[in-house]
């Protein structure tokens, strides 16, 4: 009889692999794997939907917030997903690359604008 899963949340299992760090990875690279694993951890045991309605509702905030209140919510957000980009960097091909430095300039880019208007 399989186990019984947990009343308060379904947890999903990690992904396959053998490891979660890059192998032959610069020591550098190796500590902020390191550091990370915790935080992305329990990023993935969230919803499915949590983190794309959680960045969108952050993105909303920062957009309607103007001055520098907002602009330091966009670049937290530009930071954030600069930190996933940089993570995610050796296992991803050169169109998603284009995609996500894209992502991170058009933030800049927008905590720039709230920096103007």
């Amino acid at each position: 009889m399989p186990p019984k899963a947990s009343r308060n949340r379904k947890t999903r299992p990690l992904p396959k692999g053998e490891s979660m760090f890059t192998p032959g990875a610069s020591p550098a690279r190796k500590a902020v794997e390191r550091r990370s694993a915790a935080p992305l951890a329990l990023l993935y045991q969230l919803p499915r939907w949590a983190l794309p309605i959680g960045l969108a509702a952050v993105l909303i905030a920062g957009l309607a917030l103007s001055g520098v209140l907002g602009a330091v919510i966009i670049l937290v957000l530009a930071v954030f997903l600069g930190w996933l980009a940089y993570l995610s960097w050796p296992s991803i091909g050169a169109q998603a690359r284009v995609l996500r430095v894209a992502a991170g300039l058009v933030l800049i880019a927008l905590a720039a604008a709230q920096l103007i208007v």
